[in-house]
């Protein structure tokens, strides 16, 4: 469980990130955090991994104070996989990548190289083991980012923009492998635009503007709302687009449907009734 109490930082005392931000996280669920850019996305996941302490306000990660724990500590419990890889990404191997997080955080050589091969055999990347990370697309170096963090398995992974560089068939896989980790009990937490991405695969979305929480509940809810898409600066999800054009023809239809099982229900009561 992630706990956030009126939380305020803000860079070199003068740009204010976040102000007063309480939320909480519960364990096992998967979260997405939407929002223009500067609206202290970023800056909200990196407090809950102790890279960002706050000014004001506290920030409890399974019951313990943030501040009483080190950063190496807290990433035992929440991996951050960055938006840009190449802030995350240092050694001249894939390989050499992921063992390094785990040894230091005490895993032998050989789960260490254990580790490394599963995680990457989930990832599409069983080839790329001995391949320098530089070598490789923005997409390949994102997975590989990620793989450094997956292998630790943390009970908490956030990350930043993941879907960027990725392909369709890249965020589908990236989905599923995601899924696994929700199932077994990690607690998924995402910073994207993708508002599509969010839909289709996160039960609730947060929204920021400006440093603050503007909404906060079930993601359909949230993304439907046309006041917190506009002060959020999003675009509704195409589903959502659609209800509203439907709307126009049939009014008894919802214009804040964002699903699609929500979408083919009525269709189907609107087919079944003529």
């Amino acid at each position: 469980m992630i706990i956030l109490e009126d939380v305020s930082f803000a860079y070199d005392g003068i740009y204010t990130a976040l102000r007063g931000v309480s939320l909480q996280i519960d364990s096992s669920e998967r979260v997405a955090i939407m929002g223009t850019n500067g609206a202290g996305k970023t800056t909200l996941i990196k407090h809950m991994n102790g890279l960002l302490r706050p000014m004001s306000g506290r920030v409890f990660v399974d019951g313990k104070n943030a501040r009483d724990l080190s950063v190496a500590e807290l990433s035992r419990t929440v991996g951050l996989v960055w938006q840009n890889p190449d802030h995350q990404l240092f050694l001249d191997s894939v390989e050499k990548e992921i063992v390094f997080g785990l040894q230091n955080l005490g895993y032998c050589e050989e789960e260490s190289q254990q580790r490394c091969k599963q995680t990457l055999a989930g990832l599409g990347l069983e080839g790329f083991a001995k391949r320098s990370p530089f070598a490789l697309s923005g997409g390949e170096r994102k997975r590989v980012a990620l793989a450094s963090v997956l292998a630790t398995e943390p009970t908490v992974l956030a990350l930043d923009e993941p879907t960027i560089g990725q392909d369709a068939r890249q965020k589908e896989n990236l989905a599923s492998l995601l899924m696994d980790m929700n199932d077994q009990g990690c607690t998924v937490v995402v910073v994207t635009h993708d508002i599509e991405f969010v839909t289709e695969y996160f039960p609730r979305t947060i929204a920021m503007a400006n440093g603050k929480i503007v909404a906060d509940g079930k993601t359909s809810s949230v993304l439907s709302n046309i006041d917190v898409i506009e002060q959020c600066s999003l675009t509704l999800p195409q589903l959502t687009q659609a209800a509203r054009a439907l709307h126009q023809i049939v009014p008894t239809v919802s214009e804040r449907l964002s699903l699609l099982t929500e979408i083919e229900d009525v269709i189907a009561d609107v087919l079944g009734g003529q």
